[in-house]
């Protein structure tokens, strides 16, 4: 097996958001703002080699908003989701399946491209697409609050197109997934947010999206404002937390502009950071 990471760009979003009750004066130093308050961020994915499974986690925001939508998160940096699969020596056309870890835009814009004639279709086009019912229903039929991150422009295509499949909770990974170990379901942040775990060179290796989206997100009050759930989403850290320190593994941090990689520890404070790294050094 081998694991690359993708990364698409960066974006920025408002700090306050991003750590929640947390003040500024403690979150400026981990994220320094920029004059709007405005902190920068990642949107890393995954990409998993495995035999001839080359499954995809998560797709970034894409290229297909026009120029308003683009300008409310200051989208900059050279890559994109196609040169980043080319360095790692892939076509969107190579790829068998993408896991989009919740339908959020930031999460799943790069699934679906727009053609030279403006219309919508997917970027894989060979690939199978995962999601779960619970959560594609939940993003479908959106809440107010939650409506602006749940665009149907990235969502709806997938279904049109036939390459849509549901994963169910209840029954076990599908052998198409057969990269994965597990799959940690949460309901802080979204409704039913999919996180893969892996075996990777004798580690365990954790692909958390937005229940962790970052090394500074680790002490358990640093909750974003963007969750719908905050109390769950401090109650499901905390388990996954728990596990990673006691088992040692890997956490891929999706958002994190700094770091690809933490571990974390058991300390007097609560779980804290113990050491951050690039995926290439395990």
């Amino acid at each position: 097996m081998n694991l690359h990471t993708i990364n698409p760009g960066l974006f920025k979003l408002d700090g306050g958001a991003m750590f929640g009750v947390v003040p500024r004066s403690m979150w400026q130093k981990l994220n320094p703002p920029d004059a709007n308050n405005m902190c920068t961020w990642a949107l890393r994915c995954l990409l998993i080699e495995d035999g001839s499974r080359l499954l995809l986690i998560d797709t970034g925001i894409g290229d297909k908003q026009d120029e308003k939508f683009r300008s409310h998160f200051y989208l900059h940096g050279a890559a994109t989701l196609e040169s980043e699969l080319q360095k790692a020596g892939f076509t969107a056309a190579d790829i068998t399946d993408v896991l989009l870890t919740h339908l959020h835009f930031d999460h799943c814009g790069g699934a679906v491209r727009r053609t030279p004639d403006g219309k919508l279709e997917t970027a894989f086009p060979n690939a199978t697409y995962w999601s779960n019912e619970a959560h594609w229903n939940w993003a479908v039929q959106p809440n107010p609050r939650e409506k602006a991150s749940f665009l149907k422009e990235n969502i709806l295509p997938v279904q049109e197109s036939g390459q849509l499949k549901f994963i169910d909770p209840a029954s076990g990974l599908p052998a198409d997934l057969s990269p994965l170990r597990e799959i940690i379901y949460a309901d802080g942040h979204t409704e039913k947010l999919m996180a893969p775990v892996l075996q990777y060179k004798g580690r365990t290796l954790a692909f958390l999206s937005d229940l962790l989206p970052s090394a500074a997100h680790v002490p358990l009050p640093y909750v974003m404002s963007y969750d719908m759930r905050p109390l769950v989403t401090m109650a499901e850290k905390e388990v996954v937390l728990r596990r990673a320190a006691d088992e040692n593994w890997v956490l891929v941090l999706q958002h994190d502009p700094a770091h690809e990689c933490c571990t974390v520890q058991h300390t007097e404070k609560g779980i804290r950071v113990a050491e951050t790294f690039g995926l290439a050094d395990l």
